[in-house]
């Protein structure tokens, strides 16, 4: 511990933001950096509470609680406070391959266990994770290894996605010759095209980490569509061994009348063009385009965010956002209590950009579509919206039931659904013999990730349904682990 007072020495601070109607005008990432001392100050915050629920990783009432990676988070913000950074990124890099990731794009449930937030905001943890991953890359310290004793083993992992990538860099760390298959133009999966740019750069970031594996002997083959330009069973001829992360890519539509108009889009293939659009410096030419509409965002979380936020970049001529959900209280509530994720109301970075530039938060709280109105011709042209009340049915569930009344119609030629995904796609499981579970989602237990096939192991969102990204590296390192067992008959991977 590196400071006994510094809980109560130090406010929680976090870095300054780019100004919300500054960076609506370009795509470019909308953190700031801390300096040092800050850093220090807010690492001291950390408080030898004894049990550090932030890095438990369990689940509680459905939801993560603490650090799925298991971070040793007390330890890496002790070495930070004395000033100790390489020690505390080697510290932080045995639980989580990838931090720059997580500490930009992570919910952060280890802050919503931090036990100093019982009673006070928790420590800035994600902050001080994203500004140790950037020091080691600044300082050179995060480099290929190149001493790593080839096993001979061969290994293809299918998706490259946050799940597929932490797969293929530990099988690789033991020595194995990875192959990771990525079936779009780009290496990254959900890191490319699922997250935006002002979210997650991709070349000063992604990238960087994906030509660093390259550096180290791991092979990407993108444009490689398993089941489709790729046999699948020919994988198990040429490789020892094979690693499912394929993600959990199939969307939850919406069944209303006139869903199929045009200009209603699943949030995905709108982020997906938009980012490709971006990436080829050509942001103005995406296939699904924002400019000028009545934009109508249905369904919230990040996925929903991310959409309103590209709505915004894009100049949309209006924006709403509806969510099915009661409006969050601004405490925890009574039957939400620490150490649970806190359901709390919040202003993320896209409802922000949005209420700078349009007056006020975009969502619609207890609200859902009845039908889509427009023609064949002309497309979407408004939807029909009611509000709902959350009552229980005689089993005692929670079943959302019309507020007579209340319908309203308002404007949209462009409508998106981020409503989740059901689970993986299913034509590779099929081909491969792969059992499914009732879920649709590949079944592997956790711990072991082996499916029904030898030689086949699982992990990410294919196996455990729709995750955040801790949880899909944490599989991956899992799998990996498992997969080297499978190989070799022991393993020393974590």
């Amino acid at each position: 511990m590196g400071k006994p007072t510094g809980f109560i020495e130090y406010l929680r601070e976090l870095p300054v933001d780019r100004a919300p109607l500054e960076r609506v005008r370009d795509w470019n990432e909308f953190h700031h950096h801390m300096d040092e001392k800050r850093l220090r100050n807010q690492a001291a915050r950390c408080m030898d509470c004894g049990v550090p629920f932030c890095h438990t990783g369990t689940l509680v009432s459905g939801m993560a609680s603490g650090c799925p990676l298991h971070n040793l988070v007390p330890e890496w913000n002790d070495l930070v406070y004395r000033g100790l950074w390489r020690e505390a990124l080697e510290r932080l890099l045995m639980t989580n391959n990838f931090p720059e990731f997580t500490g930009r794009v992570c919910p952060a449930p280890c802050e919503g266990s931090c036990v100093l937030g019982i009673n006070e905001p928790p420590v800035a943890i994600k902050t001080i994770e994203a500004a140790l991953a950037d020091e080691g890359w600044d300082q050179g310290w995060i480099a290929p290894r190149s001493d790593v004793a080839r096993t001979g083993k061969r290994v293809v992992v299918i998706g490259s996605g946050p799940a597929g990538l932490a797969a293929a860099a530990q099988l690789n760390a033991a020595g194995h010759s990875v192959t990771v298959l990525e079936r779009d133009n780009r290496p990254g999966g959900l890191l490319m095209y699922g997250i935006p740019n002002m979210k997650l750069d991709k070349n000063e970031v992604v990238l960087r980490r994906i030509e660093l594996m390259e550096r180290e002997g791991v092979k990407f083959v993108c444009n490689a569509h398993v089941g489709e330009n790729v046999e699948a069973q020919l994988l198990r001829k040429d490789f020892d061994a094979i690693v499912l992360c394929t993600g959990a890519t199939q969307p939850r539509d919406l069944g209303v009348p006139n869903r199929k108009l045009r200009g209603v889009h699943l949030a995905m293939e709108y982020l997906t063009a938009s980012t490709r659009a971006v990436l080829d410096s050509t942001p103005e030419r995406s296939t699904i385009h924002a400019a000028g509409k009545h934009v109508v965002v249905i369904g919230g979380g990040d996925t929903g965010t991310d959409c309103v936020a590209t709505a915004t970049r894009q100049g949309c001529k209006s924006l709403r956002q509806l969510e099915i959900m009661p409006q969050p209280p601004m405490e925890r509530a009574a039957d939400n209590p620490w150490p649970e994720w806190p359901k709390v109301y919040k202003l993320d970075y896209g409802q922000e950009e949005a209420a700078a530039v349009f007056g006020a938060d975009p969502r619609a709280y207890v609200t859902t579509v009845k039908q889509f109105n427009g023609d064949a011709e002309r497309g979407v042209q408004s939807l029909t919206t009611v509000q709902i009340a959350w009552q229980r049915d005689g089993e005692g569930r929670m079943r959302p039931v019309e507020v007579p009344g209340s319908e309203a119609e308002i404007p949209a030629d462009l409508v998106l659904l981020a409503l989740g995904f059901l689970g993986p796609e299913q034509s590779l499981l099929t081909e491969l013999g792969v059992a499914t579970d009732p879920r649709s989602n590949v079944a592997a237990e956790y711990d072991t990730y082996t499916t029904s096939v030898p030689g086949v192991f699982a992990a990410g969102d294919c196996r455990r349904g729709q995750s955040l990204v801790v949880w899909a590296i944490n599989e991956g390192r899992g799998a990996a682990r498992e997969c080297d067992r499978y190989l070799m008959g022991s393993t020393s991977l974590p």
